[in-house]
């Protein structure tokens, strides 16, 4: 999301603060209910319920324009909010709830240790996905655009008056700068949207594996 709101739409640091500022307010809502909802339900119904929300929050943000902003990240971001406690508390008991308290402070520092590991991995895998593919997508937009494409004109956010009426022949350099930042900013909306779509994929493996935890109950 900073990446998006930084790169795309031009945000500073204090807007995009105060967008992403959401999801840690539905999380905080939501903390208190679901330490509740743990001891009612178990550990592994409210987990699978977790990725299962976790991975529509993310999945909404995969259909998101290049213009989107507050009002089209609202309501995923609160999915992910809620979702997040779901997804974080309950594992824990899972790993941990059923151990001997001698064996516990080693598990948990395990569990950490694994938890920052799949994060680095899922932080190169979105890299890669948002700086390895953006060249492809913008080669993709200039071949259409040379072509006189009108759809990647509007893709780009150009207006296909100016595509239609240009002389004919190779673009000026004047034109080629014109054009350039439309086509960078399209390009790294699609990657974005690629990795959001990594992501909820990544999270239904999730709700696939809980199927295999053992649940655990105060």
């Amino acid at each position: 999301m900073p990446v998006f709101l930084a790169f795309v739409r031009g945000h500073d640091a204090f807007e995009i603060g105060t967008i992403m500022l959401v999801t840690g307010v539905a999380q905080l809502a939501t903390a208190p209910f679901a330490a509740v909802l743990e001891s009612r339900l178990g550990a592994r119904a409210l987990t699978a319920a977790g990725f299962a929300l976790f991975a529509l929050g993310l999945g909404l943000s995969y259909f998101q324009p290049r213009n989107a902003d507050f009002d089209e990240m609202f309501w995923p971001q609160v999915l992910r909010g809620i979702a997040i406690m779901f997804c974080l508390l309950p594992p824990t008991r899972i790993a941990l709830g059923d151990l001997p308290e001698a064996e516990i402070a080693d598990a948990s520092g395990f569990f950490n240790l694994m938890r920052n590991l799949g994060g680095a991995i899922g932080i190169a895998l979105i890299d890669t996905i948002l700086y390895g593919r953006v060249i492809a997508y913008a080669e993709n937009f200039r071949d259409r655009l040379l072509a006189g494409d009108v759809s990647a004109a509007k893709a780009i956010g150009l207006d296909p008056s100016l595509l239609l009426n240009r002389a004919a022949g190779p673009p000026s350099e004047t034109e080629i700068a014109f054009v350039r930042p439309l086509v960078e900013k399209a390009s790294l909306a699609l990657c974005i949207n690629e990795a959001w779509a990594m992501l909820a994929a990544v999270a239904l493996i999730g709700l696939v594996l809980v199927i295999f935890a053992g649940d655990s109950r105060p």
